[in-house]
């Protein structure tokens, strides 16, 4: 479950370059839900958790912290881990904004993107839909 969950916010670390989508994504992100193969997981397994993106990093904190670099483009991300349990990994994820909430779909395998934001009946799909902290 921990490899998991930091496999997670890697993928979800955004930005290759200074673009729109960098700077709208750029911050503090909490998640809100979680799930994995079509089942979604209690709020208290990602409680603690905070993904924070900055352009072409990111930095994933659960139990331990995972940093890395992410790529994207046409709603799609590349996510390669550098620091932490998951050195040496990339996943793909396909990702959307929308209502103040980012909403990633990973897949873990790495192989290829997803196609939809479903994860039933699909092992290796994760769904993590997150809220941004307040700059306040």
């Amino acid at each position: 479950m921990r490899q998991l969950t930091i496999l997670f916010f890697l993928c979800l670390a955004v930005g290759c370059t200074k673009t729109t989508t960098s700077y709208l994504l750029n911050g503090a992100w909490t998640p809100v839900k979680q799930e994995i193969a079509g089942t979604a997981l209690p709020a208290t397994a990602f409680e603690n958790q905070k993904l924070i993106l900055s352009d072409s990093t990111y930095s994933f904190s659960a139990e331990s912290i995972d940093k890395g670099v992410v790529m994207y483009g046409d709603g799609k991300m590349d996510i390669y881990g550098r620091i932490g349990v998951n050195v040496g990994k990339h996943f793909t994820a396909i990702y959307k904004l929308e209502n103040e909430q980012l909403t990633v779909c990973y897949n873990l395998s790495g192989d290829s993107y997803p196609n939809t934001f479903e994860t039933k009946g699909k092992p290796r799909y994760f769904l993590c839909t997150f809220k941004k902290e307040s700059t306040k």
